[in-house]
């Protein structure tokens, strides 16, 4: 116990002594003599910072990170600038939890308010809040956040990413909501399925935009359909593409949401990501989580609060329309940073680069015979095709260190981001080839 307190032996016994106690032990004198430990535990041996590098290294060296990238679904592999990884590092910032008092974590609310600000203009919303968990979480709670007394039911694409419509599936699970999924055709939402299930119990549609299969929806004149029906229109986004496409504001959404991962944060094992999420004034205190504002202070200079925040979920608990208590300060922080660095051409020339490589890659695949775009329709940075030999072909760009897309009812999604160079694509294609010419 005392490696781990900052104070000397005299002043514990000094402290043990001031409520009557001799040693530790009499701390636990009510407690049987059967039920302490008066043995070493069975465990080994503390390690050397040495050893403790050495075997973290070993376990690190399991782990293959592949030289090309073509896999997405959902986290992708883009490129991030050395300043990204570099501020959030700091001490100050890594170690900062939520900032309950605003006197003494002003640099921490800055920067949430800082990406809170610049993902209201990436999706042109006027309210961000300080993020949510990740993607998925975004969008069930966008779900639930438009639910009424007299509308409790959402509808959601099946075109989305399946992972998403798990969560927002176990969401409405939770509170007794139900679900109900679009179907779709050749690859995008069913319009006319939709006006069909639009009924005037419908709270709310989620579309992605583009889709789990790379697809671009016509997200306007879906929301168009939607609030000719009454419902509310939540699109989930990806921000990169966001970066020269229209906004959701502009496609009439009510709530944007999206996985932020491709705002500098590396793909890792699946996370630590955020979620993040916007909305317009009208609905800003169906917003959850923390919302923080820019004021003044007594002094008049500039400070920042949390001026915000469904104080429901911790008091009138009956009433709360979610439970998110927490943000993910850092995950938010490192995606401001990179928007920063990259700004908006540096973003709008990423988006642009990861389309032109995904629309080279999927032409060059479809010269060889076998081998077919599933769906006609336009996409963004990802893409479906039909093959032969599926697995025989994953595996040969795996021995090629190319990690290949991934497997979907038998086809593969591709993707290819700005990171990926001419010559893999180019080497992809050929091991395709040449593998189907076996």
């Amino acid at each position: 116990m005392g490696s781990y307190v900052p104070s000397t032996r005299e002043e514990r016994q000094g402290m043990l002594e001031a409520i009557g106690l001799k040693e530790y032990s009499d701390l636990y004198r009510d407690v049987p003599r059967d039920m302490l430990l008066d043995h070493p535990l069975e465990i080994p041996s503390g390690m050397s910072e040495l050893e403790v590098s050495r075997a973290m290294r070993a376990i690190a060296a399991k782990n293959h990170v592949f030289a090309t990238v073509l896999r997405g679904a959902g986290a992708y592999d883009h490129y991030i600038p050395s300043i990204v990884k570099s501020i959030p590092a700091k001490e100050e910032f890594l170690t900062a939890y939520t900032p309950y008092q605003a006197e003494m974590s002003q640099g921490v609310l800055q920067s949430i308010f800082e990406y809170q600000t610049m993902i209201c203009e990436l999706t042109g919303m006027e309210v961000s809040n300080a993020s949510v968990y990740d993607g998925a979480t975004a969008a069930a709670e966008a779900a639930a956040m438009c639910r009424t007394n007299k509308r409790r039911v959402t509808l959601v694409s099946a075109a989305a990413h399946p992972d998403t419509i798990e969560t927002i599936r176990t969401y409405c699970y939770g509170t007794g909501d139900e679900l109900r999924i679009v179907p779709q055709k050749s690859g995008r939402t069913d319009t006319v399925a939709l006006r069909e299930m639009l009924t005037d119990d419908v709270a709310s549609f989620y579309l992605q935009q583009p889709n789990f299969f790379g697809q671009l929806e016509d997200a306007e004149a879906i929301g168009q359909i939607v609030h000719e029906n009454g419902a509310m229109y939540v699109m989930g986004c990806n921000p990169i593409a966001l970066a020269i496409m229209k906004t959701p504001r502009d496609c009439g959404a009510d709530v944007a949401v999206g996985e932020g991962q491709p705002l500098g944060m590396p793909l890792s094992y699946g996370g630590p990501y955020l979620g993040f999420m916007a909305t317009t004034a009208k609905y800003m205190r169906k917003l959850p989580g923390r919302i923080v504002g820019e004021t003044v202070d007594s002094r008049g200079e500039r400070a920042y609060v949390l001026s915000l925040q469904a104080r429901e979920q911790h008091i009138r608990r009956e009433k709360a329309s979610s439970n998110i208590c927490s943000n993910e300060a850092l995950c938010a922080m490192t995606a401001a940073v990179y928007m920063a660095a990259m700004g908006p051409r540096g973003m709008a020339e990423a988006a642009r680069q990861s389309m032109a490589k995904a629309h080279y890659l999927a032409s060059q695949l479809c010269k060889i015979p076998g081998v077919s775009l599933r769906y006609n329709g336009a996409y963004f940075h990802e893409f479906v095709t039909e093959m032969p030999r599926v697995q025989e072909v994953l595996q040969s760009l795996e021995q090629a260190d190319i990690l290949g897309g991934l497997t979907v009812d038998g086809a593969i999604l591709w993707c290819a981001t700005e990171k990926v160079e001419k010559a893999a694509l180019d080497k992809t294609a050929a091991i395709v080839k040449e593998v189907l010419e076996r």
